[in-house]
């Protein structure tokens, strides 16, 4: 077991094959590249570099560990003891008990799996976030450009909370930005 958050009771959250673990260091250089491809649904306005990747996980990532109160809580996407994905809750409000999901997958799972993985990660990430973490509401934040996305948030019980109409420029043009949320029913 690597690196755990004093925030959290349980570590490892699992569903079948699929499992989500404290962010590992030996995944940083995968989750560069896949946000390096994915770039366009990002809020990342460049390319990273190795050494802004690993000045993040030193600087950074590091430092959330030890927190009672982290602003991101951050995950790798397993699959058996392949990193196939990351992601988390960030932008973390722990006043009023919301976060905000942040999730990628390999580039090259996202044409055949996007469903399925968004779907097992939303059910991982819904229980650290509702029985660990007692919050009350998470959402997704997420440019208007793939609509895909939604049918997945929708058929895992997200609902459209709000559009943000032409709301950030992104490729010289103004994107909406779509809301799904969720609330704790415990």
């Amino acid at each position: 077991m690597g690196r755990e958050y004093r925030v959290l009771k349980k570590q490892v959250f699992t569903n079948g094959l699929f499992q989500i673990v404290p962010i590992r260091d030996k995944d940083q250089l995968d989750i560069m590249k896949w946000r390096n491809e994915q770039i366009y649904h990002l809020r990342q306005n460049k390319p990273l570099t190795e050494q802004e990747q690993r000045n993040y996980f030193s600087n950074t990532i590091s430092n959330l560990f030890n927190q009672d109160q982290p602003n991101q809580i951050l995950f790798s996407y397993l699959e058996g003891d392949t990193c196939i994905g990351y992601g988390g809750l960030v932008h973390i409000n722990w006043v009023d008990r919301n976060a905000e999901i942040s999730f990628i997958m390999n580039t090259e799972l996202e044409k055949d799996n996007f469903e399925k993985h968004w779907s097992i990660y939303l059910n991982l990430i819904e229980e650290v976030a509702f029985e660990e973490l007692q919050l009350h509401k998470i959402y997704v934040y997420a440019f208007d450009l793939r609509p895909h996305l939604y049918t997945v948030l929708e058929l895992n019980g997200f609902i459209k909370e709000a559009e943000l109409k032409e709301h950030c420029y992104f490729n010289d043009a103004f994107k909406s930005v779509i809301i799904h949320s969720k609330w704790n029913k415990l």
